[in-house]
């Protein structure tokens, strides 16, 4: 975004606090949909997740953190206290909130101090404040030494226009970073060699790809998210469903912009007892509907098991193009699997899948980082691809003329065929008995479609309709 050929740059605002202040429900708030997982539990927040905050004709971005300890040294605390701390830095302003009900408290007090050094504006949010007999308990939060506490309530949204006028007035009208420094500027390449980013150019006429990165726990998602992303971006841990979030990630590798969306794994229904999980499941899923691309996340010192089957049965009923991804391949003693073992066992469990090409990866060494970036190229640009009608007619026609069948006693007849859409490749065709037309003779058509058209990557559907005439040959323009 530019005007007068200078480059405007949305001042980013960090929301940061203790657990469980509602510093997630106040980010809701602010970017107007529920981005964040809100649970009653300490600790739900782990990862950065960017929002858009729009306020009158007045635009920033908000950051939601995790639960800040500074003190802790558990090493899973550690790792989103360093989420927190990017966050400050990438910071031009920080909301510091804080349980208006619970008082000031020994680590209200820590964090103030850390904040108070930290060279960027702040202002002291009291959050649950759902009346204005509330108020008068504000005077104990003077002490944390960061001025006048602007009383809200998230979740009923009381109070948080007033602290959007606040925030607009005292962010800097110049943010803090250069305009080439933008909040998704992730800095040089990692030292194991993974694509240098930058902030993204102005977008082109060509869709971002959003790529969801799908998989079971531990299967080495967010570590592959990290090596794409050359940094800490999404947060890593030995435990699985360290992640809950969907944390979006835009990114440019080579003049060419992504977004990445890590997601939580998903385990067997049966396995998933906790109503917080089940939560991260769920924005998983619905992550898929909101990005072209899928991931499908396979760990290779394990193996394909039927939960990996069962996450790519979403990402192909979702109609998403996909790359499946053999990670950890470097736990794989050499010699002891060749990758055309692998493969011929992926395309023999996941038959349904056999449009989608196969990566392999190392996330910890960033190796072959290169062509999966290549082949997400690929697969987007076939989900995306256009056939004219003539062309679709003369292809299914030539398909049925090999093979031809009868359908009730009468050959299957074509009038004419045409794409209907994209994102997946969709066709309309006209026959004369679409209702008894076989799905194996429907399969064939769509490999005949994918074959001629190289369709790599994506599902391509078939919608079978009844012709107009008794033995028309018009084809649709």
């Amino acid at each position: 975004m530019s005007a007068g050929g200078r480059t405007l740059v949305r001042p980013v605002i960090a929301i940061v606090g203790r657990p469980n202040v509602g510093k997630s429900t106040l980010f809701n708030r602010l970017v107007g949909r529920r981005q964040s997982l809100v649970r009653d539990v300490p600790g739900v927040t782990r990862d950065r997740l960017y929002g858009q905050v729009t306020f009158e004709r007045w635009q920033a971005t908000a950051i939601d953190t995790g639960g800040f300890d500074p003190l802790s040294t558990e090493p899973l605390i550690e790792a989103v206290r360093r989420q927190v701390d990017a966050a400050i830095a990438e910071a031009d302003l920080v909301l510091f909130v804080v349980d208006a009900r619970a008082g000031v408290t020994a680590l209200d007090l820590e964090i103030a101090g850390l904040l108070r050094r930290c060279g960027r504006p702040v202002i002291l949010v009291a959050n649950k404040v759902e009346s204005d007999a509330q108020t008068a308990a504000l005077a104990e939060l003077f002490t944390l030494g960061l001025g006048e506490p602007v009383p809200v309530s998230a979740e009923h949204g009381r109070g948080v226009g007033e602290l959007l006028e606040i925030a607009r007035d005292r962010a800097p009208r110049a943010p803090l970073r250069k305009p080439e420094q933008g909040p998704l500027d992730m800095g040089p390449a990692s030292e194991h060699g993974a694509p240098h980013l930058k902030d993204p150019k102005p977008l082109s006429r060509t869709p971002i790809p959003h790529v969801a990165i799908i998989g079971r726990p531990n299967a080495g998602k967010s570590s592959l998210v990290n090596a794409m992303v050359g940094g800490e971006r999404v947060l890593v841990h030995e435990a699985p469903g360290t992640t809950r979030d969907a944390v979006d990630t835009a990114i440019e590798v080579d003049g060419r912009p992504y977004v990445l969306v890590d997601t939580a794994g998903i385990r067997r229904k049966g396995r998933v007892s906790e109503a917080l999980e089940k939560l991260s499941v769920v924005m998983a899923l619905k992550s898929l509907e909101r990005c072209q691309v899928a991931l499908i996340v396979v760990d290779a010192s394990e193996g394909l098991a039927a939960q990996d089957a069962h996450i790519a049965g979403y990402a192909h009923e979702a109609g998403r193009a996909s790359v499946i991804v053999v990670n950890k391949w470097d736990l794989v003693p050499p010699g002891m699997v060749r990758k055309a073992e692998v493969i011929e066992q992926i395309r023999e469990r996941l038959s349904f899948l056999d449009y989608a090409p196969i990566c392999f990866t190392s996330a910890l060494r960033g190796e072959g980082l290169d062509d999966l970036f290549t082949t997400i190229d690929e697969v987007a640009r076939a989900a995306r691809r256009r056939v004219p009608a003539m062309d679709v007619t003369r292809v299914v026609r030539e398909a049925i003329d090999r093979r031809p069948i009868s359908v009730g006693g009468a050959p299957l007849t074509l009038q004419a065929a045409a794409q209907v859409s994209v994102e997946p490749p969709t066709f309309a065709l006209r026959v004369n008995r679409p209702d008894e037309v076989h799905f194996s003779y429907e399969r064939y058509l769509v490999k005949s479609l994918r074959r001629v058209f190289d369709f790599t990557g994506s599902p391509v559907r078939l919608s079978l309709r009844k012709a107009t005439g008794p033995r028309a040959r018009r084809v649709e323009r």
